[in-house]
């Protein structure tokens, strides 16, 4: 499909869901596949020549997005609110475009977010199970007690340098990170934690966790693990929790126009009743 241009250009804002599984992150790389890349690919086949997407973070390989956000500038006759529609008769089955919308010109998905939050679930039963597995780290060799690993999050709230949980490549300039709110909970065989904040380090939620689980197990006191990041001990922190058990959550702003039940929490839970 080769799409008749409009002479105004329209910054068109896009919710992303993807399951991150086969995926080697959102950003645009030479030679595996990318989130990013893929649609923008769908976008050239709509209007035949290549149109850069924006998104308001990077996701690493494997990881999950309930909504992610996403910008691209386009010449089109395609209304911005049928975008959504269009895109997804391209993309593959592991992407989908919740809702499109018109944006200011001066709206960025990234600069202009308030908070990027994300949740980790950890499926705790000893038993496996196939159809959670995409989607949680299944940790049973251990109980684990959720209310330690609350206890040890909370002291995250704030203004801190973050840099024990930075991964040795990363090209961010700084390692402080404004944390507005980190919590966990259990639901049965689950639990979750929830981390929100301005922004994110290279890896960072995913070595968090992993050393949570062990603060929940018990391998490791709330105090060394205060320690470790409070005095960015770096070299402390060798484990990181698998991809499939991440997912961001949502991305905030002052002023975003699509309704809350299509951005806000649309990762579904998992409830098993017995």
């Amino acid at each position: 499909m080769l799409e008749s241009q409009s002479t105004e250009q329209k910054r068109v804002a896009l919710v992303i869901q993807y399951l991150g599984t086969h995926f080697h992150g959102w950003q645009r790389q030479a030679r595996h596949r990318t989130v990013q890349e893929e649609i923008e690919k769908a976008i050239a086949l709509i209007v035949g020549h290549h149109v850069t997407l924006h998104g308001a973070g990077r996701t690493d390989a494997g990881v999950h997005a309930a909504a992610q956000v996403a910008h691209f500038n386009i010449n089109s006759k395609i209304p911005p609110h049928k975008w959504a529609a269009v895109l997804n008769k391209y993309l593959p089955s592991d992407i989908l475009i919740r809702a499109s919308s018109e944006v200011d010109s001066n709206w960025h998905a990234q600069y202009s977010a308030m908070y990027r939050r994300y949740r980790y679930t950890l499926y705790t039963d000893a038993r496996p199970n196939l159809f959670i597995k995409p989607f949680c780290w299944h940790y049973y060799h251990a109980p684990l007690d959720e209310s330690l690993i609350q206890n040890a999050i909370e002291p995250l709230i704030g203004k801190h340098d973050l840099g024990a949980f930075r991964r040795a490549n990363s090209k961010r300039a700084h390692s402080w990170v404004e944390v507005q709110e980190a919590k966990c909970d259990r639901d049965g065989s689950f639990i979750h934690i929830e981390i929100q904040a301005d922004g994110f380090l290279y890896g960072m939620v995913r070595f968090i966790v992993g050393m949570l689980v062990q603060v929940g197990s018990q391998e490791r006191t709330i105090s060394n693990f205060t320690e470790i990041w409070k005095n960015q001990l770096r070299e402390q922190v060798k484990h990181s929790a698998p991809a499939q058990g991440l997912c961001l959550l949502r991305v905030g702003y002052p002023d975003l126009t699509f309704s809350k039940e299509i951005w806000f929490d649309t990762q579904p839970k998992f409830v098993f009743s017995y």
